[in-house]
């Protein structure tokens, strides 16, 4: 089974772009690859319950639906640096999502197999 890793750096301000990461993430969940999806920079706070209600775009799926799809087979992880500068821990954030350091990011995206995509 292929691997894919997606780095999500944009948030709100960038909304084609912040809608394409996580389409692509739950795309590939869907279609059977172990995916692990970061959250960084303005896209931790899709990570708080209701933010990504909050977040619309014309003709996209409703970006819960799509972290609700990684996770029900993949991870979701929001950078610890991020989430540190944001005043966030694990208990403010969706269920199943874990909060992980630079260099646990670092061993997933060098794993043999493995494809990573920053958006």
């Amino acid at each position: 089974m292929r691997e894919l890793v997606v780095k999500v750096t944009v948030g709100a301000e960038t909304p084609e772009r912040t809608n394409q990461a996580f389409t692509v993430a739950s795309a590939a969940a869907t279609a059977g690859a172990k995916v692990s999806l970061w959250l960084t920079g303005e896209a931790t706070w899709f990570a708080v319950p209701g933010r990504a209600e909050e977040f619309t775009l014309e003709n996209a799926a409703p970006l819960q639906d799509l972290i609700a799809l990684v996770l029900e087979s993949g991870q979701v992880t929001v950078c610890s640096q991020c989430a540190s500068r944001r005043d966030l821990s694990e208990d403010d954030l969706i269920d199943g999502v874990v909060i992980k350091g630079a260099f646990v990011f670092a061993e997933e995206i060098l794993r043999d197999g493995v494809q990573a995509l920053v958006y």
